[in-house]
């Protein structure tokens, strides 16, 4: 893992290579004030506008795009991927949870603060993707949705690296039997990703190793994470969780992004 020291962000080693730039935002190098400092790139957040756009054009010049073609969906939590070839326009904004596109210099990214990231790239087909994916994509199938939408862009699984960034970790993440239930709903094995939290009737969560493990069923060459919690790291990262912990009025959001580059 390399970090870019300017509008700060982590970088894979499995995606760092000439044909493609990436990047996982952290919370470091942005103009964004109190709760949101300091790059915060949320425009659902309560944050200034212009300060959420100058903290976009940041992210978006680290990746070697234009402000204007780095490309963030309305994020619902949904199954939904969406392949793209052109910006949109802002009034536009499509709602789906995951990006796909062939067409170099068009930035993906998705936004999260404690949801998992993707970032997903088939060089030998030039064909990239980014997700979002909370609980409920991850396992409502966004994951799937995106390789799908890869696929039908001429990907091949065994070609395509995924990388998962910075996310809530397992021991800081404690959900409800409501919760539990819903995953062994899907599937009963699914109960390997919940152990026992210290309050009766309650379970720690990990989420990050769901969704490894759903990206190396879908058959990828092959499936990484960064391996850092977001809510344990208060100086580099935004916390949905951390921040409701603390009563904060409201909270930062990171941004990862992936663009092809210009052969």
């Amino acid at each position: 893992m390399m970090v870019n020291e300017q509008a700060e962000m982590l970088q894979a080693e499995d995606l760092a290579t000439p044909d493609i730039s990436h990047g996982f935002f952290t919370r470091r190098g942005g103009v964004s004030q109190g709760v949101y400092a300091s790059l915060n790139g949320g425009v659902g957040s309560r944050d200034m506008p212009e300060a959420v756009a100058d903290n976009r054009a940041r992210m978006a010049a680290q990746i070697d795009v234009e402000p204007q073609r780095l490309m963030v969906p309305y994020q619902v939590h949904s199954a939904e991927a969406l392949i793209i070839s052109a910006p949109w326009k802002p009034e536009a904004r499509p709602h789906c949870d995951a990006l796909v596109t062939t067409m170099p210099g068009l930035g993906l990214g998705v936004t999260g603060a404690d949801c998992g990231m993707v970032l997903f790239a088939d060089l030998d087909h030039h064909v990239i993707g980014a997700a979002h994916a909370g609980w409920k994509g991850a396992l409502d199938g966004v994951l799937e949705a995106t390789l799908k939408a890869m696929d039908q862009c001429g990907a091949r699984r065994a070609s395509i690296v995924a990388v998962l960034g910075p996310m809530i970790h397992q021991a800081s993440y404690e959900v409800g039997p409501e919760l539990r239930a819903q995953f062994l709903q899907k599937a009963a094995t699914n109960a390997a990703y919940f152990a026992p939290s210290q309050r009766d009737g309650y379970f720690m969560l990990d989420l990050p190793g769901f969704i490894i493990n759903a990206l190396q069923k879908a058959g990828v060459g092959q499936a990484a994470s960064l391996g850092l919690d977001t809510y344990a790291d208060s100086e580099r990262f935004f916390s949905y969780r951390r921040s409701t912990h603390l009563k904060e009025a409201d909270y930062g959001r990171h941004v990862s992004a992936i663009a092809l580059q210009n052969g």
